[in-house]
């Protein structure tokens, strides 16, 4: 009898372990508050008062915070465990938006991106821990692309419903995104809840008592394949996460997109996701991840051009759905990273990858609002594109497995 890709999905997820399975649903609970907010929040520090150049300067503030914890994280990770991980992160990603809902002026957003930088930053090292110890290589980034499709499902949804809550909140203004934070609290809590009742820490990812913050550093230099060269890599690869608040922020300035527009943006951005996450998994497991990589990123850049020189609302639609193959590049270059040490390495290798990413998002956040303001609000988007150019050639020297694939 024929399988469909459905019953195949349902099957994959089935035989996992209990860990991947609650991931997932704590992730698209996480997905589903986040995106009630996210393509609106630049917008929303804007209207606090914020110029483009304090905007990038509030931003880096994560920066900040992610370097200067981003060792001790991923070894801690190590040391006690992905629960107790994923149950911190939780708990400062409500407090963050909380503190968001209830800014009256735009410094005071500093704080509330201070706690969720720490809340994303330890949800970065232990998600692909997850995946990572409970995946087999061989079908890793499939796995990988089946939990980011699952997950993403709600951001379809919650940006064009946040449109609708901001119309009849008042519009595009700080009063009319208000309201939204306290919505995704409350979705955050109920992640933090079902984490708390029913997560399991994977097999060879419990606590260990006796990692240590040097030991676990230095084994990742000497025993990692091409660690100074993927790190380089792994810091380009940032850069469009660490930058993309500019791109609402231009849709809606420059090219004046409104609510709906800018939520169907990001419905699209997750639409790309989720149509595509599956089919580029299982192509990437099974004729390179390389090769996938080198073939999604041009994508990704030519959505920036449109952004930047096609007039239309069709045309900032196009280029938020190619904005999304930044989402699928990521998945399938995590499922390299987590192959480039040995398992029980893990922490300690994004933990260290989180050092240096701490310094992209310190700088590129200043370096996008510089760029604004002297160059012009379009030389971001382009900057963008080009760091997709150098990544590619990086790209090229790297193995396609290596000895812990």
């Amino acid at each position: 009898m024929h399988t469909t890709l459905y019953e195949k999905t349902i099957g994959f997820v089935g035989r996992q372990h209990l860990a991947f399975k609650i991931n997932i649903i704590k992730n698209m609970l996480v997905n589903f508050s986040i995106g009630l907010t996210q393509q609106y929040q630049s917008i929303y520090v804007y209207s606090l008062g914020a110029t483009a150049l304090e905007l990038g300067y509030v931003n880096s503030i994560g920066g900040v915070t992610n370097t200067i914890l981003s060792v001790p994280v991923g070894l801690l990770a190590d040391r006690h465990g992905i629960k107790k991980m994923m149950f911190i992160s939780l708990s400062l990603m409500a407090l963050g938006y909380a503190i968001f809902g209830s800014a009256t002026n735009w410094q005071t957003i500093a704080l509330a991106l201070i706690s969720v930088s720490v809340a994303n930053l330890i949800q970065m090292n232990v998600c692909p821990m997850v995946c990572g110890s409970c995946l087999r290589s061989v079908e890793r980034t499939t796995g990988m692309q089946i939990c980011d499709t699952v997950a993403a499902i709600p951001r379809l949804f919650a940006p064009v419903m946040a449109a609708f809550a901001i119309a009849a909140y008042g519009g595009l203004n700080t009063e009319g995104i208000r309201p939204l934070y306290w919505f995704e609290v409350a979705g955050i809590i109920i992640a933090l809840l079902i984490v708390t009742r029913y997560f399991v820490n994977p097999p060879g990812t419990g606590e260990t008592k006796d990692a240590s913050f040097s030991s676990g550093a230095r084994r990742v230099t000497t025993e990692g394949v091409h660690i100074k060269r993927w790190i380089v890599y792994y810091m380009l690869m940032n850069i469009p996460w660490t930058m993309g608040f500019y791109i609402p922020l231009y849709a809606n300035l420059i090219r004046g997109a409104s609510p709906l527009l800018l939520g169907l943006m990001d419905s699209g951005y997750w639409f790309a996701s989720v149509l595509l996450a599956l089919p580029i998994g299982i192509a990437s497991d099974r004729f390179g991840r390389k090769r996938m990589i080198a073939a999604l990123a041009p994508l990704y850049g030519l959505g920036l051009m449109i952004l930047c020189n096609i007039p239309g609302d069709y045309a900032l639609l196009v280029a938020g759905v190619l904005n999304g193959f930044t989402m699928l590049m990521g998945v399938t270059e995590s499922s390299i990273t987590v192959e480039l040490v040995p398992k029980d390495l893990l922490g300690a290798w994004f933990g260290l990858l989180g050092l240096f990413t701490g310094v992209v998002g310190f700088v590129a956040p200043i370096l996008g609002g510089i760029l604004w303001n002297n160059l012009g609000p379009a030389t971001v988007l382009y900057f963008l594109a080009a760091t997709q150019v150098v990544k590619l050639g990086i790209l090229a020297t790297m193995p396609s497995k290596s000895k812990y694939s």
